[in-house]
Formats: structure tokens, C-alpha cells, sequence
């Protein structure tokens, strides 16, 4: 049996919170309900196709995440259990089992703590550039792709419309002060050492991954999704060769098909033909069961 693509979800009577590129999000008293569609936006473009079974992967790899990194810092996840929901839900259980999480709302940090183990993506172009990322000087004679000497953060403004920018530790610290930034930077940090040396230990190099955090009465917590194919890039381990762009289990092979267009990368953005949809599940398929074994 198929299982329905899911572009958006509209819960009658229950507060409306905020609409973000792929999730719809509900506000439940101190908790936020937060729905993933099978939407996928690329350059910061939302696409008219939907990507079967992508709100049910995310959702899924977001909670073993949550899980594997609890003893590095709390985060926002309290249950995705749709049988544990407030009573108000249980008329949508169908539609939000499996592709929802109940969480503790926070206010969040207005910063994307990128995290970088290799050279690649917006990091590359500005290395070309500059050699440097985010004012961190790097290495001469670096390649696409290379593992980077040690890992880097590169964090970057947060943008509700638009693109994000890369900023460098400084200009975050003039926004959040100095030890908060620092703390970002060092929990980041430990969460992606964590995560990667048990992915490359099941085949996949993670790349680069972005974080976000937030407030609950003064502590710090992480927020939104983590280390997924929408917020990562993901690598398979056996096909990895330094000099150029990698086969991926994430939205960059849906980038790169993109970027063979004549799009300018502003809306309304192009529809996707079938066999790349297909290719791109199958490719969110894979990561999630060498991660979690799901």
C-alpha cells in the first residue's frame, strides 16, 4: 500500500504557530506540535513536487538524533507518540502519526550553528575565494571535498525569507554575547564528533550539518530537526573521493539536478520529473536505515 504525500496539514481549533519551508507547527499551551510535509525547498525555494515518505524520514531520524546526543546537551523532544498527544489531537492521529513531534516550545537563538568536517558546498566557494571560511583561515591547495584539518564552526544568520548569511563568531557574539556564543560553538561541535564517528562507523560521512538552539527558563536546548538529510549533508563512505562533489543521501542530489536548469533560482521553483522523486526517497530511504537500522 502507497503511502500519501502530505503537503500540508491543517488541525481545526488547535492555535496556529508558524509555517516554515517544509513543516507546519502548532502551539499547544508551553509545548509546540511541529508537523514535517513531504515538501523539499532547495536555494530557499519551496518546489511544487512533494517527495513521498520525506516528513516520515526526517521525523523519525530527528528522534533517534534527539536521542543519541541527550547526555551532550537537552533538547526540545518530549514525545512523537500521537497516542501520548494532548486529547485535542487524537481527531488527526492518522495524518500526524509518524510524521509529527510534540516539543517543549523555546525561544529560539537567532543564529544556524553550521558545524564542518569538509570542504564543501557555500564553504567551498567562499574557500576558493578567500581561503578562508567565516574568517577562518584554512590550508593552502585544499580540494572540494577534502576532509578538513579539524572540524570548524561556521555559524550563519537566520533567515525567515531568503537566504542566510555566513557570519564569524564575532559578529554572533555582538548579538548574543560572548560566552553564549562560545557554548554554541563547543556543543556543536561535540554533537557533530558524536553523531560522525558513529555514521562513518555505518558507511556515511557527514559532511557538514547545521544546528539551531533555544531558551527554557534560562537553559539552553537544541531545537527543530537534527543531523537529517534536509539539515546535513550526508556522504556514502565507500564512494567517497576528494577533488569534486560526492554522491549524497540529501537534497544535494536534487540541487544538482537544479542546477542543470535554466531556473534562476527564484520562485516559483520547477517541478521535479518522476524518476529523480523516486531516486531522491529511495536515497532518504537509505539514510535512515544505515543510521538507525530502521
Amino acid at each position: 500500500m502507497s503511502i500519501p504525500t502530505v503537503s500540508s496539514v491543517k488541525l481545526e481549533g488547535i492555535p496556529f504557530f508558524k509555517r516554515g519551508k517544509v513543516r507546519e507547527i502548532y502551539e499547544l499551551d508551553d509545548k509546540l506540535l511541529v508537523i514535517s510535509s513531504d515538501r523539499i525547498s532547495c536555494f530557499d525555494v519551496i518546489l511544487p513536487t512533494l517527495i513521498p515518505q520525506k516528513g516520515q524520514i526526517l521525523t523519525r531520524l530527528s528522534c533517534f538524533w534527539f536521542d543519541f546526543i541527550r547526555d551532550i546537551v537537552p533538547n526540545h523532544f518530549i514525545t512523537a507518540d500521537v497516542e501520548k498527544y494532548p486529547k485535542a489531537l487524537l481527531p488527526y492521529k492518522d495524518i500526524l502519526s509518524g510524521r509529527s513531534m510534540l516539543v517543549k516550545k523555546a525561544t529560539p537563538l537567532p543564529v544556524e550553528c553550521v558545524v564542518r568536517g569538509y570542504l564543501s558546498g557555500s564553504g567551498w566557494k567562499e574557500y576558493k575565494k578567500t581561503q578562508a571560511i567565516c574568517g577562518i583561515k584554512l590550508p593552502p591547495n585544499l580540494k572540494e571535498s577534502d576532509r578538513l584539518p579539524q572540524v570548524i564552526f561556521t555559524p550563519s544568520t537566520k533567515a525567515d525569507v531568503g537566504h542566510d548569511e555566513n557570519v564569524s563568531l564575532d559578529y554572533i557574539s555582538g548579538k548574543i554575547g560572548r560566552d553564549l556564543a562560545e557554548k554554541l560553538k563547543t556543543t556543536s561541535i561535540a554533537i557533530y564528533e558524536k553523531a560522525r564517528t558513529y555514521a562513518e562507523k555505518r558507511g556515511i560521512i557527514i559532511a557538514d550539518t547545521k544546528f539551531e538552539f533555544g531558551k527554557v527558563d534560562d537553559q539552553i536546548i537544541l531545537i527543530d530537526e537534527i543531523l537529517t538529510p534536509d539539515s546535513s549533508r550526508f556522504w556514502p563512505k565507500d564512494e567517497y573521493r576528494p577533488g569534486s562533489s560526492q554522491p549524497s543521501f540529501d537534497k544535494q542530489f536534487v540541487r544538482d539536478y537544479l542546477e542543470t536548469l535554466d531556473w534562476d533560482k527564484t520562485p516559483p521553483g520547477p517541478e521535479l520529473p518522476e524518476d529523480i522523486v523516486q531516486k531522491t526517497t529511495a536515497k532518504y530511504q537509505q539514510a535512515l536505515t544505515m543510521l538507525s537500522g530502521r
